[in-house]
């Protein structure tokens, strides 16, 4: 069947819109720790959302339908994790602006690759948004593969966006108790993401 590829781009469009864990996540790092810290995450948030649109594409959707004992390891997995980041943030809040963070940049690609690919609600896209598209059948590869260009393109521009207002933003603040009451605030967001995960795996 003919996909209509443009209703589809508004459709996600709308999602990216919405805010989300993602989307707070990367306002707060960026008004904490600048741009740099901001691209480092996208990049890991972009990788981890197109990993899991090719795991969906080879069919672990299926294979977690089947054994829901996975997804909900993943789902408990993505708020350990979460849980995790946010004790290291709230930890490292009072360490001086300008200062070496312990774990350097790095650690907020790790973070948002690990995060969105322990997120089944990633995987899940495919089988909410995808299939009325398709009449109910289930995409090919190539198919899968434009479905994720379009939604991880989109993603990443909307994630880019809250990066460079929330770098703005972080080069007019030079207050370091403003500085650490702002990364108080990003790890209190880590632990509503994680929360908010933990409803989800209920």
């Amino acid at each position: 069947m003919t996909i209509n590829w443009f209703e589809f781009t508004l459709a996600v469009l709308v999602i990216e819109l919405t805010p989300g864990p993602n989307m707070a996540w990367l306002a707060a790092l960026s008004l904490a720790e600048g741009r740099r810290a901001g691209l480092v995450a996208t990049a890991g948030i972009g990788i981890g959302l197109a990993l899991n649109a090719m795991l969906a594409a080879l069919g672990l959707v299926e294979l977690l339908s089947v054994r829901p004992g996975l997804l909900s390891g993943l789902r408990w997995a993505g708020v350990a994790l979460m849980l995790w980041l946010a004790w290291q943030a709230w930890r490292e809040a009072d360490i001086a602006p300008g200062a070496p963070q312990p774990g350097g940049i790095g650690r907020h690609f790790a973070s948002g690759l690990l995060v969105n690919l322990f997120n089944p609600k990633a995987l899940l896209f495919f089988v909410v948004v995808v299939p009325p598209f398709l009449g109910g059948a289930a995409p090919t590869i190539a198919q899968a593969m434009g479905f994720a260009a379009i939604s991880v393109g989109l993603a990443t521009a909307v994630h880019l966006a809250i990066v460079a207002g929330g770098a703005r933003a972080h080069g007019l603040i030079s207050n370091p108790r403003r500085m650490v009451r702002i990364r108080r605030v990003m790890a209190l967001i880590m632990l509503g993401i994680a929360l908010w995960l933990a409803g989800s795996a209920l």
